[in-house]
């Protein structure tokens, strides 16, 4: 399923109350899962075993989800339940009414060890016809396979430069965001500003985070 080898499928049904119950979420978030996900389903483990490929350092399995959804949408915050109850890297498939959107959370290790990890920020891709919904499984261990996988859903979000790690490519485009949102503040308060010195003030600052934004 998804384009991924048959000697992957798990077809495995997941009961939604399994990461609500017994668990310490607030009600609104209990709410979501209730109101928001009609079932959940494990399609595939992606593993050194099932794929035939070296294991990775820092990644060991990656389990693809589908959520299916009542309506087409749903928060990211019960992705992150998700995520955080699961130790290994997950690739989620939303679908609803024929169309599927993939979301993958950048993971990495805490350092606490412990098969521990936290989720720095979500890729997504566009709604798209289930059937059309294919990934590539590229790379010769289980971390280049991750790697491909999110550099996949994010799309343009990750263009890297010439060996980039995924690392690195992630904190650039953090680093590309947290820029846009100065500027997008910095034009909004000078479209307020009256007194001259203080727009000044704040063109100067704007041509320097735009220059910054340039070399990101």
């Amino acid at each position: 399923m998804f384009g991924f080898p048959a000697s992957t499928e798990f077809g495995k049904r997941i009961p939604k109350q399994k990461f609500y119950e017994n668990i310490d979420i607030s009600s609104a978030l209990k709410r979501v899962f209730v109101e928001q996900i009609r079932l959940i389903y494990w399609r595939n483990k992606l593993a050194a075993t099932t794929l035939n490929l070296a294991a990775g350092e820092t990644v060991t399995e990656i389990e693809v989800f589908e959520v299916r959804l009542n309506t087409p949408q749903l928060e990211e915050a019960v992705l992150r339940r998700m995520d955080k109850e699961i130790p290994y890297h997950i690739l989620f498939v939303l679908t609803c009414e024929g169309k599927a959107q993939a979301w993958i959370g950048y993971k990495e290790a805490t350092a606490s060890g412990n098969h521990a990890f936290k989720v720095s920020r979500y890729y997504h891709t566009d709604w798209v016809p289930e059937d059309e919904m294919q990934f590539r499984v590229d790379g010769l261990n289980m971390d280049a396979v991750y790697e491909s996988l999110v550099r996949q859903i994010a799309g343009d979000e990750l263009q890297a430069d010439a060996g980039e790690s995924l690392q690195a490519s992630v904190a650039r485009d953090e680093k590309r965001r947290q820029l846009e949102k100065q500027i997008a503040a910095l034009e909004s308060k000078l479209h307020k500003e009256k007194q001259l010195n203080r727009r000044m003030e704040i063109n100067a600052e704007l041509k320097k985070l735009r220059k910054e934004q340039k070399a990101v």
